[in-house]
C-alpha cells in the first residue's frame, strides 16, 4: 500500500488520467468518492496516528478528513495541487487544530516496525540480543525526538513515516520546497550531533 500511495503522488506527478475521472464522477456522484476513500484510506490514517495518542482518535480524525473532503470537492482544481497533497493538507490542517485541542505530541510508538532493522538469524539468543540493542538504540532516539517542537516532529513524520519527499511536504505544510529541504537537512544534522554527545 505505501509503495503504491507513493507512486501516486511522486514528484512533479499530475494527476492520473484515472485519477482525474474518478475526482469528475465524485463530484456528480458522491458514492464514486468511495474508489478514493479506499485508495487513501491507509495512508491517511496512518499518518494521522501519528498525532494522536488512541486508534479511536486517529479513526476519528481520518473520517473527518474525508468527510472535508467531499464536502470540499466541488471546489478542487486538479491543476493547482494533485489529490492526495491535497487532502493531506487537509489531514495536516485537522492534525494541528487536534494537536491545539490536546496539546498532544507525536507518538514514537507508530514508527512501522519496518524501520526496526533486526538481524536474520535462526539463533534466538542472537535475535534477543540484537532486539535489546536496537530497543536501547530507539529509546535514545526517542529522547532526542521528544525534545523537537512538534513542527520538526510533523516534518520528521511526513518524510520518514508517511514517506513524502521535500517537494510533497512544502505542499503539505505550506512552505517552499527549498525551505522545508534546509530545515530537514537542520534537524537531521542537529539529531546526529546529539547522537554522537550521548554517545560519549
Amino acid at each position: 500500500m505505501q509503495e503504491s500511495f507513493i507512486a501516486v503522488i511522486s514528484p512533479g506527478s499530475h494527476l492520473s488520467q484515472e485519477e482525474v475521472r474518478l475526482v469528475q464522477a465524485a463530484r456528480v456522484d458522491p458514492a464514486a468518492f468511495d474508489i478514493l476513500y479506499q485508495r487513501y484510506l491507509t495512508p491517511v490514517y496512518r499518518y494521522l496516528c501519528l498525532h494522536t495518542y488512541s486508534d479511536e482518535d486517529a479513526s476519528d480524525l481520518t473520517q473527518q478528513v474525508f468527510l472535508q473532503a467531499l464536502q470540499a470537492l466541488p471546489k478542487y482544481k486538479e491543476r493547482q495541487l494533485p489529490f492526495a497533497a491535497w487532502l493531506f493538507r487537509i489531514a495536516h490542517n485537522l492534525a494541528v487544530d487536534h494537536f491545539r485541542r490536546r496539546r498532544q505530541t507525536l507518538s514514537w510508538d507508530w514508527l512501522p516496525e519496518a524501520l526496526h532493522p533486526f538481524a536474520e538469524t535462526d539463533d534466538p539468543e542472537a535475535v534477543i540480543l540484537e532486539r535489546e540493542l536496537e530497543r536501547e538504540k530507539l529509546v535514545r532516539l526517542r529522547l532526542l525526538f521528544d525534545k523537537l517542537s512538534s513542527d520538526k516532529q510533523e516534518l520528521l513524520a511526513l518524510r520518514f513515516a508517511v514517506g513524502f519527499t521535500a517537494r510533497e511536504i512544502a505542499v503539505v505544510v505550506g512552505k517552499r520546497e527549498e525551505a522545508v529541504q534546509k530545515q530537514l537537512r537542520r534537524i537531521l544534522e542537529t539529531l546526529r550531533q546529539q547522537w554522537k554527545e550521548q554517545a560519549r
